[in-house]
């Protein structure tokens, strides 16, 4: 039977929400007469998730069980390679995320756009949650030129092909629109609805924003200088030794005027520079060296005609 829709859900004991949300989701895929198959990701539950899911007698439910905790990138990554729906829709666990959205986030989807993401709008979490939150999607936003408003919403629609290319490992699941626009594929948002936590606490504390902006920088870094190194470290490399230059020019041209700059600590700053300069080239030129035997290309194809 050919799936309309694959709704991969990743938890961590969350015993308390699986089976309303499992019966929640039926409701909606059944109502708007999409066939579908539901694919839960244990990702190392201590509680009795699973027991709960299976008595829930779900039809087209699925659950994956890992022996450990991998995060929520595994658990993502996992569920794509299963999933067989022509969609794949992503949610969390915890019923923050409605799943009445997913019609809208499909209907967008069939505007033209390979992956919708949601935009919780209105967003019902604590000030320590939200403000961190909206300052990492601006920096992403302005870093990484992608105009959608909340890349860490875990509600999304994809298109089948969108996530069997795209490659979610570590922390990156916060980052999968800008992986999926470095492909080409058209990323698109529409505002959803987002409730309060009714079960549980968040598994997740102020340490995720800092890990998630040492995740941008290699975002950043695989995205738009992982085929061409020495664009970035040769960029670095010409900023240091030309800043070493300047100084040490500056310092000479004392120096012929009768200016001792032997004991000057900004004389062993520009040497410093200078040799920082070098190093950065020489890390750029071995890197292209590597580059250029383990390239392999990995281009998106949209169709052969």
């Amino acid at each position: 039977m050919e799936v309309d829709v694959s709704v991969v859900v990743p938890f961590l004991n969350e015993q308390d929400s699986l089976k309303e949300l499992a019966s929640r989701l039926q409701t909606v895929l059944e109502k708007n007469n999409f066939t579908y198959e539901l694919l839960f990701v244990d990702d190392g539950s201590s509680d009795n998730s699973v027991s709960v899911l299976l008595e829930a007698k779900i039809p087209n439910l699925k659950i994956i069980k890992f022996r450990r905790n991998y995060g929520k990138s595994a658990a993502l990554s996992v569920g794509f390679k299963k999933s067989v729906g022509k969609i794949i829709v992503t949610m969390d666990a915890d019923l923050q995320d409605d799943p009445n959205e997913i019609p809208n986030l499909i209907a967008k989807l069939n505007e033209g756009y390979d992956l919708v993401s949601g935009w919780k709008k209105k967003r019902n979490d604590p000030l320590n949650k939200t403000v961190p939150s909206k300052f990492f999607n601006l920096v992403t936003q302005k870093l990484t030129g992608i105009k959608i408003h909340d890349f860490n919403c875990g509600l999304k629609a994809y298109k089948s092909k969108v996530a069997k290319e795209i490659k979610v490992y570590g922390e990156l699941h916060r980052f999968v629109p800008v992986l999926a626009n470095e492909k080409g594929f058209r990323v698109g948002e529409v505002p959803v609805l987002h409730h309060e936590r009714k079960f549980g606490t968040s598994k997740f504390g102020f340490e995720r924003f800092a890990k998630g902006f040492l995740d941008l920088v290699t975002v950043i870094f695989i995205t738009t200088y992982m085929k061409r190194p020495l664009h970035l470290f040769g960029m670095l490399g010409t900023l240091s030794f030309v800043a070493g230059a300047i100084i040490e020019i500056y310092l000479s041209i004392g120096w012929f005027f009768g200016s001792w700059i032997g004991n000057r600590p900004i004389f062993f700053v520009g040497i410093l520079l200078l040799i920082f300069g070098l190093q950065f080239f020489s890390i750029g030129l071995i890197a292209e060296m590597i580059t250029s035997k383990t390239f392999e290309a990995d281009y998106s194809i949209e169709e052969e005609l």
